[in-house]
């Protein structure tokens, strides 16, 4: 029998830090592994870039948000086989310290309700000015978008510096996300971990939006 390498959340929190993200290679796997990509995707935070068509749904508030309610079904619904594969990169190890680092009060979810029920949402880690995207899920319509929405509008709202979504992919690219290098990203992580900035989750989602439309915060 293999032994387990147990890894302490301050481990993955000081990864963090460093630009450095832990993943496991499937959901099957018993180990975890490391990853510092040479180009990083960030989504602009200040102002965010929210398509028009997803304006007008925010508007229209069709679902209920919550954070930190129920943070364990977020990344087992992150976890759940999607639409064109079946595997993911959360097994157990990556569930069980996520969910210690939620605990510490370092890992945040966003969830989206429908007639009571959870239809998607995200998880992240936020350290400092930094807020650092780890996975979305989505099982109604623009569920996930929404989540992401909601996610950019509070970070701008708390003066987050950062919003680091690891890789660039297409579902991203409707959201602004940028291409950059280790060496930018470094120096954008460092300034923005140092930075102080609050998510504010007493205040309610409406004064985030409200803020957001009334400012003009945002680009399309």
């Amino acid at each position: 029998m293999s032994q387990q390498f147990v890894i302490a959340p301050e481990t993955i929190i000081q990864a963090y830090t460093l630009g450095i993200f832990p993943m496991a290679t499937s959901k099957d796997s018993e180990n975890i592994q490391f990853f510092q990509p040479d180009i990083r995707g960030v989504l602009p935070i200040r102002p965010p870039h929210i398509p028009k068509r997803l304006q007008r749904l925010l508007r229209k508030q069709p679902f209920e948000i919550h954070w930190n309610q129920n943070f364990p079904a977020v990344i087992d619904g992150c976890a759940a086989p999607r639409s064109g594969t079946q595997d993911t990169w959360i097994n157990p190890q990556i569930r069980m310290l996520y969910i210690s680092l939620h605990m510490l009060g370092f890992a945040h979810s966003v969830e989206v309700y429908e007639e009571g029920q959870l239809v998607g949402g995200l998880y992240g880690v936020a350290i400092g000015g930094a807020f650092f995207g780890e996975s979305m899920f989505s099982r109604v319509s623009n569920a996930s978008k929404i989540a992401l929405c909601h996610l950019m509008a509070r970070l701008r709202y708390g003066n987050f510096k950062l919003l680091d979504a690891q890789f660039v992919n297409d579902h991203l690219i409707q959201f602004g996300i940028e291409s950059i290098d280790k060496d930018d990203f470094q120096k954008q992580l460092e300034h923005a971990i140092n930075s102080k900035a609050s998510l504010g989750l007493d205040i309610p989602e409406s004064i985030i939006l409200q803020s957001l439309w009334q400012d003009n915060n945002v680009t399309s």
